[in-house]
């Protein structure tokens, strides 16, 4: 089966209806449905009063976004400025020693596996050591 070509105008309209999400959201509260919203859209076209709205929402959304990243980036960058570099540093040494007593007690674990490992290769060998007097 082969799918169905949509008709050019069916497939501005889904354009139309991913560039402004406001749409779908009228016809899930049930203010208008598809059929409503694609005359309108067919008949009256995009530059349409009707739209204003949508568009108007649309910007508000996304000058609301940039005002949020903004706030990301200020906050930040206050978080930089009222930091102390002496006590930055000695966060840092702090983190430094506690990784170098991780790294000792990983590598005495790894060393006494080594070891452990050889033990019991020659105890195996020579279970009973027996000396002479």
């Amino acid at each position: 089966m082969m799918p169905k070509k949509l008709h050019p105008s069916v497939v501005n309209f889904k354009e139309f209806v991913s560039n402004n999400p406001k749409l779908i959201l009228e016809v899930r509260k049930g203010e208008a449905t598809w059929q409503e919203l694609y005359e309108d859209w067919y008949l009256l076209g995009e530059e349409d009063s009707r739209w204003e709205i949508i568009r108007s929402e649309n910007k508000i959304q996304s000058e609301e976004n940039t005002d949020k990243k903004g706030d990301w980036i200020s906050t930040i960058m206050g978080t930089i400025q009222k930091m102390d570099p002496e006590q930055v540093q000695h966060y840092i040494n702090n983190l430094s020693q506690a990784l170098g007593a991780i790294q000792g007690v990983l590598s005495q674990f790894q060393g006494s596996n080594k070891t452990n490992q050889v033990k019991p290769q020659i105890e195996q060998r020579h279970p009973f050591l027996f000396r002479k007097d």
